[in-house]
């Protein structure tokens, strides 16, 4: 099956969704399961995985919603708080759920530490017994603190979301590429392909600007722990969704059949348990 590993959905708020900032004007409008149907049967993907964009168990809700009743959407990354005291029987409850394969926290917008937080770490130490996952999402500052967080949960299934968001804008390669190097021979650490056109300068990249890394990525992951996805609505910034698949599938051209089949969907299939 090929699948869109990550993107979103959302009804616009202003007031909630204020990383959406004037400058992505562009995606400042609802998002939802129609639109993005058609694009997927246009691009010949099969299914998608739903990421929450909003840190709230109403956000999960509505993703489960979707779900439902989107066929096309296969799985879902949630949210719920894991500094709760509460949080295993938050898990519990999303257990009911098969829509709900994994869950995610926005990293990237907590302090450089905020992965070594007791509470958060005792809250995703739940994870493993329901056979969830973890999207891990980081700015590339943070993948210090990511090394040893994944190294306290060798049986956790991770991921992590838009290859660290690298400053590919500045073509910059240290120290993100030793620090992901470093990641990635953790065999339970998975990377995705995804969310590099807006870590670009959004109107003038070029795809050789994305060569380096994604030669790092598959060099320190292999092509069995790399998974495709568009980060749609989110890369419609700095690309449609034709130009951000044509990059990837440009440069997995080279690989073998099987391998390129995992890349846009069967790597994800397993990785979600989809």
């Amino acid at each position: 099956m090929t699948i869109d590993a990550h993107q979103h959905f959302w009804n616009y708020q202003l007031q909630r969704d204020t990383w959406i900032t004037e400058e992505m004007s562009k995606i400042r409008r609802d998002f939802l399961p129609d639109d993005l149907a058609p694009i997927l049967k246009k691009n010949l993907i099969e299914g998608c995985m739903a990421v929450q964009a909003d840190q709230s168990e109403k956000e999960t809700d509505f993703l489960i919603k979707c779900a439902r009743n989107n066929s096309f959407i296969k799985g879902i990354v949630g949210w719920t708080d894991f500094q709760s005291p509460g949080v295993q029987a938050r898990l519990e409850y999303y257990y009911q759920f098969q829509e709900v394969r994994g869950f995610r926290h926005v990293v990237q917008a907590e302090p450089d530490d905020f992965l070594s937080n007791k509470n958060f770490c005792k809250g995703v130490s739940y994870l493993e017994q329901y056979n969830y996952t973890y999207d891990i999402l980081i700015y590339p500052q943070q993948l210090s603190a990511a090394l040893i967080f994944v190294k306290k949960f060798p049986n956790q299934q991770f991921v992590i979301d838009h290859l660290a968001k690298p400053f590919i804008r500045q073509q910059q390669l240290k120290p993100w590429k030793q620090q992901l190097q470093q990641i990635a021979m953790h065999e339970n650490v998975y990377c995705k392909i995804s969310g590099m056109v807006t870590e670009a300068d959004w109107k003038n990249w070029k795809v050789s600007d994305f060569k380096p890394y994604l030669e790092t990525v598959l060099e320190a992951f292999g092509p069995k722990r790399l998974m495709y996805g568009s980060d749609w609505p989110v890369c419609l910034v700095g690309a449609s969704y034709e130009d951000q698949l044509a990059i990837v599938k440009q440069f997995i051209e080279p690989l073998s059949p099987s391998e390129k089949k995992g890349i846009l969907g069967g790597n994800a299939e397993r990785f979600y348990h989809l």
